[in-house]
């Protein structure tokens, strides 16, 4: 037995020595400097000690030096450190419940929106077939949005989206531009609720649910409104807000969050006003 619990701290010292020199392979390192500097004149401590603690948490935690200071470790004692899902630990668990060979479905939104058709409500066509579908390109440009969504398929965090207005192109110009842009998904603009746009009318704020398969059941772990901060898209690496929603109510009940640690957290839009808090 003493044998075994050897052998598991030894291989998890390597595991995470490996992660360790992943994280800092990947280093944004003017980012990372940047929040050094930051958090150092926070909370009053010096650069040195904020950078042994780091590595020290990177090694303890399996967060990622970035992470670090996007979780304010800088801030929290072990008890509360403990709590954060840092790079490490969400690329394990996703091992798990997303494995690889399963993951086409989530990474490619043609594949998604195909698979998932009967729940998807806005109008949707591929490049590849909209060259063999033309009706289904005009019929696009009739929406009442009068705009579309332009979308490379395996884009993430927001990147490679152009909302475009229809009235600035033709079906055959638009199949030129996307393909010169590197797009290959053309979608309806979705028109959102009037209090949403009250909220932020730049672009479409979602709602976010987390969910896992556990013994068949679907548990839900929590859930989050994305808010856009004039901007088309709601990602957060985009510079926009999220806040916590109470699944019971439905109700948010905290403030908004940007994932730039040197930004306030928001309790009103900072640009509409609109309370976020009890929205």
């Amino acid at each position: 037995m003493v044998q075994n619990n050897q052998t598991y701290k030894i291989l998890r010292i390597l595991k995470r020595t490996l992660y360790f020199f992943y994280y800092l392979k990947t280093l944004d390192k003017k980012k990372y400097f940047s929040l050094l500097d930051y958090s150092s004149q926070k909370i009053n401590r010096s650069k040195t000690d904020i950078v042994i603690d780091s590595i020290y948490s990177s090694f303890y935690f399996n967060v990622s030096l970035i992470d670090y200071f996007y979780f304010r470790f800088y801030e929290l004692d072990k008890k509360e450190r403990q709590k954060r899902a840092g790079t490490g630990f969400m690329y394990e668990y996703q091992l798990r419940m997303n494995p690889k060979h399963k993951r086409e479905m989530l990474e490619n939104k043609i594949a998604f929106l195909k698979h998932y058709k009967p729940f998807v409500k806005r109008s949707f066509i591929s490049i590849d077939e909209s060259k063999e579908n033309r009706g289904k390109v005009e019929s696009l440009f009739t929406n009442i949005s009068g705009k579309l969504v332009l979308k490379a398929s395996r884009g993430q965090v927001g990147a490679e989206v152009e909302v475009i207005q229809t009235d600035v192109f033709i079906s055959d110009n638009l199949l030129k531009y996307m393909q010169t842009k590197g797009f290959d998904l053309v979608e309806e603009y979705v028109v959102q609720h009037p209090d949403m746009m009250a909220l932020s009318p730049s672009g479409l704020n979602t709602v976010r649910i987390f969910t896992q398969l556990h013994n068949g059941q679907v548990d839900l772990l929590g859930a989050r409104l994305r808010i856009t901060v004039n901007s088309p898209v709601d990602n957060m690496a985009a510079g926009n807000l999220a806040a916590p929603i109470d699944p019971e109510t439905g109700k948010v009940n905290g403030p908004g969050v940007y994932s730039d640690i040197t930004k306030s957290d928001e309790t009103v839009h900072p640009v509409t006003g609109t309370p976020i808090e009890g929205f």
